[in-house]
């Protein structure tokens, strides 16, 4: 037989990533003034045709990038050559704005964040992680925005926030060394002024040698990068990359000593799971001119990176929700073609089927609501218009959403995977790998956990059950809620310590995403949206987690079944 011959699947229709999506809209109605619902919705729907239509098609030229170390005379030339399709997306990222609507403050208030990253959501499971270096980008905007030289926030900070594919820069972070990995306290690379006998201020230059073991934006403009400050401390830098114009960098710019490639050399390329069209890379620096971003008189590398961080957290977090959602989408078309059993029934009709979908979409809805909670709260804080308990929520929560984002949607796509059989296990369908970076990029969970306990100090977690209680207080839905309320006492009274700081990190999570499930249902006022908000708190983990932490401390045991001490 033929393989045109016999039985043809048809593939399943096409979805539109925002007009058939259950969330998205509603998100555009309940946090958008209805003056902007016309215009947001426009804007969105627009965007998702393009998704559909040539922005996809650029997948196919998706390749992963190569490298040129010595040319055929035997000179060192470090070439990375990256593909037709990957530079053609990073073109559409900075036409759609993936960076410059954050910063149209102007036109979007508070709201800028939010419509950026419904962007974001709706185009990440096409982009082929050119996500990636738009949010590095992103937090280098911030910095440079926050902490920058009044020279750069006039040269430099407009080519990271361009809309000009020709003139947009893209930006990463070399923080990751091989003594520390997350710990920055070790880092390696050091920085001597280039004129050491001159006070050293802001956007003061300065030589940086060492390593940096991973860069997930190799072909930018520039990178922001930490280094040791012999007898001062870590301090943060900005460095320009070879493809950049250093003159928008500093006014003395000529008078430096710029090495070749300004003394960046690429060891190697990454060899990894997935993201194979991102340029990861190991880079040596060698006499690589840096400028010095200072706020204050003290140097405080950690807390001027400090931005980046929080910002590509909310990125990935947006990513891992993006992700699900496209995913869940394909196995919801699936169901409407495909048939089983004798009865030829579609799979929409099968009960355990329906089931096993509605698990992971209430699982995405709840991550949804929360990525959006805390995408509100980055916009008041940017805006200048947060309130100290707003201000203090989104500190705490930040690195908890990227955490259990990331651990909970794979499960989710797994999910998704298994519901569309061998078909779903084919690159073509979709359901990538990619996703599977998020739960290592920018800290894995039991990092992020700490991170948790840091922010929790100083009244972090009393603004944050205050705000819980004031929601389950508004709460008129059908919606039990004597769970919810029994993890939040727990959580009020629970003394955080780094034994247990994984499942405290889980315990905010569950009461965060329940509450803001409970929020957009008091908005809706639909039985659809309390019946979500009831399984995700009675189904979704949240007792299990409360048993856990109930339970105390089991280092002993857990130290006996690892290492049969």
């Amino acid at each position: 037989m033929r393989i045109e011959q016999g039985f043809q699947q048809q593939p399943p229709p096409v979805l539109h990533p925002f007009l058939d999506d259950p969330v998205y809209p509603t998100l555009v109605k309940r946090l958008f003034p209805q003056s902007s619902h016309a215009t947001v919705i426009q804007e969105l729907t627009r965007f998702g045709d393009d998704i559909n239509g040539y922005i996809r098609d650029l997948g196919k030229y998706v390749e992963p990038p190569t490298l040129i170390q010595y040319d055929h005379f035997g000179q060192r030339v470090d070439q990375l050559k990256t593909s037709e399709g990957w530079r053609r997306l990073k073109q559409v990222a900075a036409q759609e704005g993936m960076v410059s609507i954050a910063y149209d403050r102007a036109a979007y208030g508070p709201l800028a964040r939010v419509l950026m990253f419904l962007k974001t959501c709706l185009w990440t499971g096409d982009s082929h992680m050119v996500g990636c270096p738009m949010a590095m980008t992103d937090g280098a905007a911030r910095v440079l925005e926050l902490f920058g030289t009044s020279y750069m926030k006039e040269r430099l900070l407009p080519r990271l926030s361009s809309r000009d594919p020709c003139l947009a820069y893209t930006a990463g972070q070399w923080m990751t060394e091989r003594p520390g990995g997350s710990d920055v306290s070790h880092t390696e690379t050091t920085a001597r002024p280039v004129y050491p006998h001159r006070e050293i201020e802001n956007g003061t230059p300065f030589r940086l040698e060492g390593v940096k073991w991973f860069s997930s934006a190799t072909d930018g403009q520039l990178a922001l990068a930490l280094a040791q400050v012999p007898n001062q401390g870590l301090g943060l830098f900005v460095v320009p990359m070879p493809d950049a114009d250093p003159e928008l960098f500093s006014p003395d710019a000529r008078s430096l000593p710029f090495q070749p490639r300004n003394g960046i050399r690429i060891h190697r390329l990454k060899n990894k799971i997935g993201t194979h069209a991102l340029p990861t890379a190991e880079l040596e620096l060698q006499d690589t001119i840096g400028f010095l971003l200072q706020h204050g008189a003290q140097l405080n590398g950690v807390r001027a990176i400090a931005p980046v961080l929080n910002i590509t957290r909310v990125h990935s977090a947006a990513t891992s929700v993006g992700n699900l959602a496209k995913c869940l989408a394909i196995a919801r078309a699936y169901t409407h073609v495909r048939r089983v059993t004798r009865a030829q029934v579609l799979l929409a009709g099968v009960p355990l089927h329906t089931a096993t979908l509605a698990r992971t979409e209430v699982l995405r809805r709840a991550l949804t609501h929360f990525l959006f909670g805390v995408v509100g709260l980055l916009g008041l804080s940017e805006a200048e218009m947060a309130t100290d308990s707003e201000r203090a929520r989104l500190r705490l929560l930040t690195p908890v959403l990227k955490a259990f984002a990331a651990e909970r949607a794979v499960g989710g796509m797994e999910e998704c995977m298994a519901a569309l059989g061998g078909l779903g296990y084919m690159e073509e369908t979709g359901i990538g790998r990619d996703s599977l970076v998020e739960k290592i990029w920018e800290g894995m969970i039991n990092v992020l956990a700490l991170d948790m306990l840091r922010a929790a100090r100083g009244g972090a977690i009393k603004a944050f059950c205050e705000w819980s209680r004031a929601v389950i207080a508004r709460n008129e839905s059908k919606s039990d809620v004597a769970e919810l309320v029994k993890a939040l006492t727990l959580l009020e009274s629970l003394k955080l310590a780094d034994s247990h700081a994984r499942l405290g990190l889980l315990l905010v999570a569950h009461v965060a995403s329940a509450s803001y499930l409970l929020e957009h249902a008091q908005w809706s006022r639909l039985e659809l949206d309390d019946v979500i908000a009831q399984r995700w708190i009675e189904e979704g983990g949240l007792n299990e987690v409360v048993k856990l932490v109930s339970a105390g401390p089991r280092e002993e045991w857990d130290k006996m079944i690892v290492h049969k001490l």
